[in-house]
């Protein structure tokens, strides 16, 4: 059945794969630099007890940069950059599991559903070990740490930052071994694939109630724009509670979700479920509309030369 939608979908068979790959790692990369701030924000929300450290999200940045610098707000950055190989990963098997559900089901919100729920179970299974890593990173504050490990430093000498990178992955393998580096392995997938998996469907839905409220020369990219943030947001509402459980586990060395749901619901109640939340629509907000902007523009620039001219994309 033809697809009645008005703003057409660019499909994998669409694509030039090395415009598509070369191009997708740039865009990237200037995602990370912009929104990792705010990512490092929310991690050390969702660790602190109760509101010990800083009182929200805004109070953090100022208190980061006030105490350690615009690097402080970059901790861990260098490490966190390897997950764009789960991230050519993760459109790839969004975009491949998109064409195969096709063949049986061609309702988008089906093949939204189920191709972002893979991507994420394939993404996430590169990205826990960097995660898990560049998390105890963020969590170095200046002479001390929130979290389990604390980058050595004898000799009072600012570590270079792969010294800091290597001295956290000596202590995690010391204290946990390989499975150390897997930690909330679970936690991630209950997050990350729920949260992709919704997140898909409603940028479509958004798209279409979008385009049917908006004149039909209105440009299709825009729609897309506002969508983003409207997807992003109702997925990050959703899935926050899995999320500060996540952090947790990775960051305090927790092995049960449940004893730390448990611990989290007797400390701080049901607002607990909710720490980070603001930081994370704040970082997902601008995040995703270049995500969105450059993802569409990417596919539109990948475009197989004989199809650029062949229809309003």
């Amino acid at each position: 059945m033809e697809d009645k939608r008005n703003i057409p979908i660019i499909e994998w068979e669409h694509l030039d794969k090395r415009k598509f790959y070369v191009f997708g790692i740039c865009m990237t990369m200037m995602i990370r630099v912009s929104v990792y701030p705010f990512t490092l924000i929310r991690t050390r929300l969702q660790v602190q007890k109760g509101k010990s450290l800083y009182n929200g999200t805004f109070d953090a940045f100022v208190k980061i940069l006030r105490t350690e610098g615009t690097a402080g707000l970059y901790r861990g950055f260098l490490v966190n950059t390897f997950t764009l190989i789960s991230g050519q990963c993760y459109v790839t098997t969004y975009e491949l599991t998109r064409k195969y559900v096709a063949r049986y089901n061609n309702n988008n919100a089906v093949k939204s559903l189920v191709a972002g729920g893979s991507a994420s179970l394939v993404a996430q299974s590169i990205t826990v070990p960097i995660d898990v890593i560049s998390q105890h990173l963020m969590m170095q504050r200046k002479g001390e740490s929130m979290g389990r490990f604390k980058v050595q430093n004898p000799d009072g000498k600012r570590m270079l930052v792969f010294g800091q990178t290597k001295d956290i992955i000596v202590q995690i393998f010391k204290a946990d071994g390989f499975r150390g580096f897997y930690r909330g392995y679970v936690a991630s997938l209950l997050t990350y694939i729920p949260n992709s998996a919704v997140w898909w469907p409603f940028y479509h839905f958004y798209a279409e109630q979008l385009s049917s409220l908006t004149p039909k020369d209105c440009p299709h990219l825009l729609l897309q724009a506002i969508s983003g943030p409207l997807a992003a947001a109702t997925a990050s509402t959703l899935t926050n509670p899995m999320d500060v459980i996540r952090a947790r586990v990775q960051v305090e060395g927790k092995s049960s979700i449940i004893l730390t749901f448990k611990q989290l619901m007797a400390e701080e109640g049901p607002w607990g479920l909710t720490k980070g939340l603001s930081a994370r629509i704040i970082s997902a907000t601008p995040s995703t509309i270049v995500i969105v902007v450059g993802y569409e523009t990417l596919k539109k620039l990948s475009l197989r030369p004989e199809l650029v001219d062949s229809r309003h994309w």
